[in-house]
């Protein structure tokens, strides 16, 4: 039996601009059809009053899916957004793959999300520095393992996000869909260990891993192109 058409949601990770995906989607030729979520406008208050919250991030990209049915793609920070898309919208959601990314409890955030001490240590921070993180860090963490131009690219686009994106809370209820994690060895971001634990926390059946740092879709685009075909089999 054929599976129905379905598109591909792809969600950035924080701060990271939609042109990340651009060769993992030209790898996919068009089938299925893909798209990376919308920003919220700026504009947008967010409960926080400080620009938009985890829930503009959601209603902007369930307000972009075309018809029928998307499995999400969510990288990094993007994973919290994910897990809100389809605890909203679980009649839209055929499948949930995380690409290191972060998986909240239900009821959990970003923040949340962190082992201890670091969440207190990381939500300070934020408070006093801002969320974009340093260049030096950016370079040293984020993009270790790409070319210097694809950095210096990622460096001048990076947005940082508001508050809310990383402290507002998902909703209780979990979503129960199929999902799948693709962990990257080399990455200095996310280490693998903080990977197993969200994939754990996923209840993720389906696991690969792929020999990158934590932006494989720009320093090996092939490899995850394939890895999501792979997935989107009826017996991936």
């Amino acid at each position: 039996m054929n599976t129905p058409p379905h598109s591909l949601l792809f969600l950035s990770g924080a701060g990271l601009p939609a042109w990340i995906w651009d060769e993992v989607r030209h790898r996919l030729d068009g089938s299925p059809e893909t798209l990376v979520a919308p920003r919220p406008e700026r504009g947008s208050a967010g409960h926080r009053g400080s620009g938009p919250g985890l829930s503009d991030y959601v209603d902007a990209a369930i307000d972009a899916l075309p018809a029928g049915p998307v499995t999400i793609v969510a990288h990094s920070a993007g994973g919290v957004v994910g897990a809100e898309i389809a605890r909203r919208a679980p009649d839209r959601v055929l499948g949930f793959l995380a690409v290191s990314a972060i998986v909240p409890e239900p009821g959990g955030s970003f923040l949340t999300a962190m082992p201890l001490p670091n969440r207190w240590v990381l939500g300070a921070v934020m408070r006093v520095a801002g969320t974009r993180p340093p260049d030096s860090a950016i370079r040293g963490t984020l993009a270790h393992g790409i070319e210097e131009r694809t950095v210096a690219r990622l460096l001048a686009d990076f947005t940082p996000e508001p508050q809310g994106f990383y402290r507002d809370r998902t909703g209780p209820q979990p979503w129960a869909g199929r999902r799948g994690y693709v962990m990257t060895a080399a990455d200095r971001e996310l280490p693998p260990r903080l990977q197993r634990r969200f994939a754990a926390r996923l209840d993720a059946p389906w696991r690969r891993e792929l020999a990158t740092g934590h932006l494989p879709m720009l320093e090996n685009p092939g490899a995850l192109a394939a890895t999501i075909l792979s997935f989107l089999e009826p017996r991936g």
